[in-house]
This record gives structure tokens, sequence and C-alpha cells, in this order.
């Protein structure tokens, strides 16, 4: 029987960008499915999904018959990323101020209250999906179907290094004090101030992401 392919490849999938992303799996690395396999304990058929996706992702680069590659990224076509980014989300949450519905609201004051717990702790995987799952939701109270649409592909292309910067020393509990203020402004009405602490937030995201990378030094 073999294993499940979904929740396997996922696993995979997030080691591998995690590895790269922080460094580990240095530009020019060569991924080879078999060695993989045998590292996750999985057939080949899981690690090539897994491969695919970080190939969609923009980290690797898959040659026929020469496997993966790690491709290069640089820290201004990082921040370059998250400059857009933020302005990205800056449009969604200038408009899902207008547009949220009640039950969207409290959905995501539900997810930020339930966040607390892992930013206190330290539990950056937990951190991570509540992350993901607020910013999804704000994508959502716009009720533009477009914007949605390229908030989430910019999003994916961004993903690794978004998950990344969580780890920079208190910028989980930093994240989750920038998420409450952006659901008061919402909840005050206030567009512009939501917008600018989104902006604020975004930007933040990418000087954690350089300064854990040490890009700085």
């Amino acid at each position: 029987m073999s294993e499940p392919e979904g929740p396997l490849s996922e696993r995979i999938r997030l080691s591998l960008m995690d590895d790269i992303s922080t460094g580990v799996l240095a530009p020019g690395t060569v991924l080879d499915e078999s060695s993989l396999a045998e590292t996750f304990g999985a057939s080949r058929t899981p690690v090539r999904e897994a491969l695919r996706q970080v190939e969609a992702a923009g980290l690797i680069e898959i040659r026929p018959r020469k496997g993966a590659v790690v491709l290069p990224m640089t820290l201004p076509r990082l921040l370059e990323m998250f400059e857009v980014t933020a302005e990205i989300e800056v449009m969604c949450v200038r408009i899902a101020t207008h547009r949220i519905t009640g039950a969207e609201r409290a959905k995501l004051t539900d997810l930020h209250d339930a966040s607390r717990a892992a930013a206190d702790t330290g539990d950056f995987a937990a951190y991570d999906e509540f992350n993901l799952s607020f910013h999804e939701g704000l994508y959502h109270a716009t009720h533009n179907g477009f914007l949605v649409e390229q908030a989430l592909a910019l999003r994916a292309r961004l993903l690794p290094f978004r998950r990344t910067q969580l780890r920079y020393p208190d910028r989980l509990a930093t994240s989750h004090a920038e998420h409450g203020a952006i659901l008061r402004a919402m909840t005050r009405g206030e567009p512009d101030e939501a917008a600018r602490v989104m902006r604020e937030h975004m930007l933040n995201a990418g000087t954690a992401l350089a300064r854990y990378l040490r890009f700085d030094d």
C-alpha cells in the first residue's frame, strides 16, 4: 500500500522550502529524487509532487535528466517582493474595511485571539498556520474575486520567506500585535489607518527576514 501522498508531500514541501529559504540548501544545490525519498522514507511520487510545488514557488528549477537545482535569491529581489506584496495587502485591507461582514470580522477576531498562545509560547508552526488564515481572511473580506486571486498568487511566490521571517526573535509577538492593530482600525472603520498599519506590518516582515538571514552583516 502506498503512503498518503497529500500529507507526506506537504511535509516534504515545507521541509524543502524551510531549508532553501533559511540557506541550509544553498543556491546551486542539486536535489535528487532518490536521495530525498530515502531521507523522508517515502516513494518518489510524493517527492516529485513536493518538488513541483517548490518549483512553482520559484525556489528551484527542475531540469530534465539533471534533477532539481536550488535557484539564487538576493536580498534586493526579496525586498522588492515584500514591497509589492505590501501594496497588494494594503489594497485588500483598505477595501475589506468597507466590505467586511460581521461574521467575517468575528472569524478574524477568533483567529487573532487563538493565535496569541502560539505567539506567547513561540510555537512557530502553529502561528504560521494562524498567520496564513488571518491574511487569507482579509483577502476574502474584500469580496473582490480577482483581487483575491492576485493576492493568493503573489503570496504563493513569497510564502517560504513569509514563513521564515517569523523565526526572527520576538517576531511572533510583534506580528500578533500588528494584527491586533489592523483589526482595531478596521473595526473603527478607518481604512487609511488599517492600510498604514498593514504596510508597516509587511515591511517589518521583510526587515525581520533580512535580519534573520543576516544579509545586513
